[in-house]
């Protein structure tokens, strides 16, 4: 099967979904499939300082096309990367004809899949990420008739979880039966515990953030929440970049926490197992996530684990099961929840090896994999829904005037 790939900050940008997209395409190729990744990217100082930049690397057996974000980095106009990223698929189609075109995010790359199945009657399926759900089409009017296109006219639309689609629902009025349900994935083979007791801490317990620098995802929070274990001996390492990396820094400045907590910056998908192995807990308290990655690796690698009841989250974590969970932006809470895991070595290695089980036996990656490429099958030979309009005239919005936070 020719599959063509549209994403959005894949690697080097700094994201879950750079993981995700690379993990999809390895075992598409591993099945003996032809694949063509066609991925934005940020070219220019500010983009790059935020996610990461630059054109997209190799990928073993995949034909890969970068093209930079130049409306979106000109102010916003990503309207304009659509076109290109639409024509970018319909030139490729006519050098050698695809039998699905994928992309990965509603908006902007799930509208170009919409424009370029119109024109070359492929057919399309869009992969629903966080943003899309919990901010795109709330922002304005251009970005709401858009998403709707999307979520209207796809040819599959595929989401997380169950939590994260009730979310769709809710802001978009999409029915639930058009969902495809496919969660997350981790590569096993490479998150693995280190060697030693699950649940082992050592005398001065290490807590680890991993992911993007961002106030959504609950970092400042995490950091206020540090400064309420009343001095007890321990670390946090924030691995990571994003857009509140100096205001993470600011923070934990005024805090007093500068000899505790490090900032260790981008750490690479080779490099990323080992941040995991040197760690004894794993924080994430994000206020909402499609489905996060970063808590699969996490479980794979056997770390005891404090989330939030958080969309996204609420469906692969389950308090008092195999994490512990409290409400997002409650510092005071995730505090107590830390302390507890801290405390309580027999709860951690419990948790730890029900969470590493269930990374093993749900989410790894061959098995996931082999859903989505069922759905391509269903999909192969079928005529696109043509019956979206363009969403029209563009509206100003916050993602317009922040275009990085999209």
């Amino acid at each position: 099967m020719r599959v063509c790939f549209i994403s959005r900050r894949f690697f080097p940008a700094i994201s879950g979904m750079s993981v995700y997209a690379a993990n999809l395409l390895r075992e598409l190729v591993r099945m003996g499939h032809d694949v063509t990744l066609v991925s934005q990217y940020r070219g220019d100082a500010a983009g790059t300082r935020v996610y990461g930049g630059g054109p997209p690397p190799p990928v073993p057996g995949v034909r890969v096309i970068g093209l930079e974000a130049r409306g979106e980095q000109a102010g916003g106009d990503f309207e304009k990367d659509v076109e290109v990223m639409a024509r970018t698929v319909v030139e490729e189609h006519a050098r050698a004809p695809f039998d699905v075109i994928h992309a990965q995010y509603g908006y902007p790359t799930g509208l170009a899949a919409l424009l370029a199945s119109r024109r070359t009657g492929v057919p399309n399926l869009v992969s629903i990420q966080g943003g899309d759900g919990h901010w795109v089409g709330t922002c304005c009017a251009t970005h709401k008739r858009a998403m709707l296109a999307v979520l209207g006219h796809a040819g599959a639309v595929l989401i997380g979880s169950r939590s994260f689609a009730a979310e769709v629902t809710a802001n978009h009025g999409t029915p639930p039966e058009r969902f495809t349900i496919v969660p997350g994935a981790v590569d096993t083979g490479r998150f693995y515990p280190a060697k030693g007791l699950l649940g082992e801490a050592s005398r001065e317990p290490r807590l680890l953030y991993h992911g993007r620098v961002d106030a959504r995802k609950g970092v400042l929070d995490l950091l206020d929440a540090f400064a309420l274990l009343n001095g007890r001996p321990a670390r946090l390492q924030v691995s990571g970049i994003g857009p509140d990396s100096q205001a993470a820094a600011s923070r934990a400045r005024m805090l007093g926490l500068s000899g505790r907590v490090a900032f260790s910056g981008y750490a690479d998908y080779d490099a990323a197992p080992e941040v995991y192995r040197r760690a004894d807990l794993f924080v994430s308290p994000t206020y909402a996530e499609g489905f996060s990655n970063t808590v699969l690796e996490a479980m794979a690698t056997g770390l005891p684990i404090v989330s939030t009841r958080a969309v996204g989250v609420v469906d692969c974590l389950r308090h008092e099961e195999n994490a512990l969970l409290v409400p997002p932006g409650d510092p005071q809470a995730l505090a107590g929840a830390v302390n507890r895991l801290l405390d309580d070595a027999d709860l951690r290695r419990r948790l730890a090896g029900q969470a590493l089980e269930e990374a093993r036996n749900l989410y790894a990656w061959p098995a996931v994999a082999r859903q989505i490429l069922a759905v391509y099958e269903g999909l192969a030979g079928t005529s696109p829904d043509d019956g979206w309009t363009d969403p029209g005239p563009v509206d100003p919005c916050r993602f317009r005037r922040e275009p990085h936070l999209l």
